[in-house]
């Protein structure tokens, strides 16, 4: 079995997450339940500030909140001294109330609303990162009315096809996501803002996908980037001080993946930067990077109890849990895999191929095919791994079942950190207008002689 973060199997054989057995956990907090591993989303924020700052010391590092986004884990990412990405209002919302430095946070997002600009602006965040030439117009307009100056980054579209799902890749020149360079979309783009005397082109940027296991995309990533920083200096004399090579790195979903090795990572992106700069007689910029699954991925385990067992003889065996699409939707819409563990026989050689369902009315509500496990029963715990990352930031009230509780455990203690809805919660911000009103009728509440 390939165990994350602090994961161990105790000598009873039960599946144990920052010092809490997963039985304990489903004891206190009930299932679905999302665990999260503290200390492991720790040593990530450490390993990826400590590996690029080593290779190249200009480096500021700023964790892609829409991976995991909650007010704990906005606080826990201050405390480990990395800035924030957010993609949307309700993300900035949610770090300001955490309290984190609007100075250290950068706004993404490629149709950014009216309200989300203003909300940005008012706020002094650090950086926009901006996507189209409409999003210019509307940050002009609004620095203006706040009487405001803003510091840009360009979202360019670098025409990389990193080795990932069609879904999830960026990069490429067909995508909504970015200006082109080849078109000259980008070149319009700096012109645009070096022309304002509101906006500051700080940076240029992009993001080629995600869950890339391989360090060649972001290398040729870095060097598409600093070539266009280098025909930006000759078409108009500016020097760009930033170059932000977005997120992407991949983490272990199951047995076989591997990890990019971060000095592997930050040794070939800082190489290119230096070689570029030398090449077209450029300052080094300052490197920013935007990890967020590589923080939160591994240090997720989702918790479920086995409900009921179908085998169709010959066909497939179905461990059905009470969970699935409404609290991880990304097997229906990557075709995602996962690794499992009975929780409390963790220890127990697999018996059986079985294949794990969900509660929901989809077929395609599965969680995992074709895993092998020891035999499951009705009441056994079944863990989840690798479910930190757009687990909780995708779930939703599909059939109407409450979102689960999220815990952060560590050191033998489990804290919640977004308490389980209710079915209350479920239906409190809905209305029935007056024209559907029962009106009781006399005659159907008559009795009969």
């Amino acid at each position: 079995m390939d165990l994350r973060g602090t994961m161990r199997v105790t000598g009873d054989g039960r599946l144990e997450i920052g010092g809490c057995t997963c039985d304990r956990l489903a004891r206190d907090f009930g299932t679905p339940l999302y665990i999260m591993d503290e200390e492991e989303i720790r040593a990530r924020c450490r390993e990826m500030a400590g590996a690029l700052s080593r290779a190249y010391p200009d480096t500021f590092v700023a964790y892609a909140s829409k991976a995991f986004s909650t007010l704990a884990m906005c606080r826990l990412v201050h405390q480990e001294g990395l800035g924030l990405d957010v993609a949307s209002g309700g993300e900035l919302y949610t770090a300001l109330q955490a309290g984190f430095p609007p100075g250290r946070i950068l706004f993404h997002g490629s149709n950014k609303s009216i309200e989300e600009v203003e909300m940005g602006v008012r706020a002094g965040v650090l950086r926009f990162v901006v996507d189209n030439l409409r999003e210019l117009d509307l940050l002009e307009e609004t620095a203006e009315r706040f009487r405001r100056t803003v510091h840009v980054q360009i979202r360019l579209t670098p025409g990389i096809e990193a080795h990932t799902h069609e879904y999830i890749r960026t990069g490429q020149l067909d995508s909504k996501f970015g200006m082109g360079i080849a078109s000259g979309q980008a070149m319009a783009a700096v012109r645009r803002v070096l022309a304002s005397e509101l906006l500051v082109l700080e940076g240029l940027h992009c993001h080629i996908g995600s869950q890339i296991l391989a360090v060649e995309p972001f290398g040729m990533a870095a060097a598409v980037v600093m070539d266009f920083a280098a025909e930006v200096r000759r078409a108009t004399d500016h020097a760009v001080r930033e170059v932000n090579l977005g997120g992407g790195l991949g983490i272990r979903y199951r047995a076989g993946d591997e990890r990019v090795p971060l000095t592997k990572y930050a040794s070939v992106v800082s190489k290119v930067i230096r070689e570029k700069c030398l090449a077209h007689g450029l300052e080094p910029p300052r490197l920013m990077v935007e990890p967020g699954r590589y923080i939160v991925g591994e240090a997720g385990t989702t918790l479920y109890t086995v409900g009921a067992v179908k085998e169709i003889p010959g066909v497939r065996k179905y461990v059905a849990v009470d969970g699935g699409l409404a609290d991880n939707p990304r097997v229906a819409l990557y075709h995602a895999s996962y690794e499992a563990v009975v929780a409390t026989r963790a220890s127990v050689p697999a018996e059986e191929v079985v294949s794990i369902a969900g509660r929901h009315c989809e077929s395609g509500d599965m969680l995992v095919w074709d895993i092998r496990l020891p035999r499951a029963e009705p009441g056994d715990l079944l863990a989840v791994l690798s479910t930190g990352a757009y687990n909780y930031s995708m779930s939703s009230n599909y059939n109407r079942y409450p979102r689960p509780a999220v815990v952060f455990a560590r050191s033998g203690m489990a804290d919640v950190v977004v308490v389980r809805e209710t079915y209350q919660d479920v239906a409190a911000r809905d209305r029935i207008p007056a024209r559907l009103e029962i009106v009781q009728d006399a005659s159907s509440c008559a009795g009969t002689a």
